[in-house]
């Protein structure tokens, strides 16, 4: 039976997200082993996960020396000092400028969301302000998935503390039954007094 198309997007589900992720990260690095294998090609990996936690691989000796055979590659294909000079500076004013536009827009999107304001928005800071909208409910989601999973292990293990308190208790009748059960039968009842006959003289 064939295999239906994935859909390219953010796996919702977080159990779900981290099985796909350790399934795809085991064929990738599996895939990198048998492309070096096969054309004598070396190779190295760097995976960064959700958590920050990184797996890496080198096909070929170690992954230092791969990064410093990259370094020494790569220097042959930089730019003119003058252009590195200049450059930061354009890099600055440009980041500027992007950063005061986006928050001229978010300022302008929540005028328009609380109703204040009659300055309508065009098509293009709608599509941002959209953007910006999708990233928090991706961020509170993410945030409220995070506390739920929390209060999910609490409550399962209080859950299991009380299966075990309860566990306990429940030995504690049995036991205390059997006890009842095989202990000697005493009565409260007094004997009867006896009474010695005696002779009195006048």
């Amino acid at each position: 039976m064939a295999r239906g198309k994935v859909q390219m997007k953010r796996i919702e589900n977080h159990v779900h997200r981290q099985v796909t992720f350790c399934k795809r990260r085991a064929g990738l690095l599996k895939k990198a082993r048998e492309l070096s294998v096969l054309c004598d090609a070396e190779i190295g990996v760097f995976i960064f996960s959700a958590h920050g936690k990184l797996y890496d691989l080198a096909t070929k000796g170690n992954m230092q020396g791969l990064i410093e055979r990259y370094m020494k590659s790569s220097r042959g294909v930089q730019p003119e000092p003058a252009a590195l000079e200049t450059q930061p500076d354009l890099d600055a004013k440009e980041e500027i400028i992007m950063l005061k536009q986006e928050i001229e827009i978010l300022q302008k999107g929540l005028r328009y969301m609380f109703g204040g304001g009659a300055a309508e928005m065009t098509m293009d800071e709608l599509l941002v302000l959209e953007k910006h909208l999708e990233t928090w409910i991706y961020q509170i989601r993410s945030t409220k998935m995070e506390i739920m999973l929390k209060e999910i292990q609490l409550l399962r293990s209080k859950e299991g503390m009380l299966k075990a308190a309860n566990q306990y208790l429940q030995d504690k009748v049995e036991e205390n039954i059997q006890i009842a059960n095989f202990a000697p039968v005493t009565t409260n009842i007094p004997q009867p007094l006896t009474i010695q006959n005696e002779i009195f003289q006048y």
